[in-house]
């Protein structure tokens, strides 16, 4: 979770909310790191989850990543949760709840969804408390009037 904190701790440079992520191999070496890049990039996918599966895939050469773990500081949304699941990840591990857009647990839980063919096991509240105030920190810092919904 410290290099995932390390990731998170660059996003603001780009105005960036800071979340950051890394995809661990079954031995624990990081096959890939993230950390959002939406207004860096001008890509509404490019969240740390995202980009760090999909470095995984390219180190991995291959997109299923069964075996590996994905860490991040504040729970994954429905779009990163829906990459979890496809990328087939063993597990996910996260700090933060997110209580308006999570779905790793707390507002859905779409990972260990039974409808689903692939349920990834979740571990919740790893350093909660440090990947939270990063990001109170942040909201608190920045304005972001009619962009409500920054993630």
């Amino acid at each position: 979770m410290r290099l995932a904190l390390h990731e998170a701790t660059l996003a603001p440079r780009t105005g960036d909310v800071p979340v950051g992520a890394v995809v661990l191999s079954a031995d624990g070496t990081v096959i890939g790191r993230g950390r959002n890049e939406r207004e860096a990039a001008g890509d509404p996918t490019a969240h740390a989850e995202v980009l760090a599966i999909r470095e995984a895939a390219r180190t991995a050469g291959s997109w299923r990543l069964g075996g590996c773990t994905l860490v991040v500081t504040l729970e994954p949304c429905t779009m990163c949760a829906g990459a979890v699941v496809l990328s087939r990840l063993d597990r996910v591990v996260y700090g933060a709840l997110d209580e308006k857009a999570g779905a790793a647990g707390s507002l859905w839980d779409l990972v260990r969804d039974r409808r689903l063919n692939h349920r990834p096991e979740v571990i919740s509240g790893v350093l909660a408390e440090e990947c939270g105030e990063l990001l109170t920190r942040f909201f608190r810092t920045n304005d972001f009037g009619a962009h409500p919904d920054v993630r």
